[in-house]
């Protein structure tokens, strides 16, 4: 199960993510992505703390949105990723696209 929050914060978005995100759920995550941009988000802060498995259609979604963040100058910093959660991440490459840092303190500070 999967379990998405929003909140804005100052200048940016922090997107919460808890459960597992797989496959039947990653368009849940594509539409929560999605209603952030549409609010003319610049800055998203995704906290990993509580999410505990993340498939390649999870990370899908992620990759799908990359060049976007690029082109209108979005910066995405995800924080608090499991060891295990992280370790896909870096098995796919993922955490040379997107930063990820371990606290939300080391997000905040590496947001420009």
């Amino acid at each position: 199960m999967l379990k998405i929050e929003f909140t804005k914060v100052n200048d940016h978005f922090i997107l919460s993510l808890s459960g597992e995100i797989d496959a039947s759920n990653s368009v849940d995550l594509d539409a929560a992505i999605q209603e952030i941009l549409e609010q003319g988000a610049k800055k998203i802060l995704v906290d990993g703390t509580q999410l505990e498995y993340i498939s390649s259609a999870g990370l899908g979604v992620f990759m799908s949105y990359l060049e976007e963040f690029q082109e209108k100058e979005i910066q995405i910093i995800i924080f608090g990723l499991l060891e295990k959660v992280h370790q896909v991440f870096i098995i796919l490459g993922l955490d040379k696209l997107i930063s990820i840092k371990n606290t939300q303190e080391e997000a905040l500070e590496a947001m420009a």
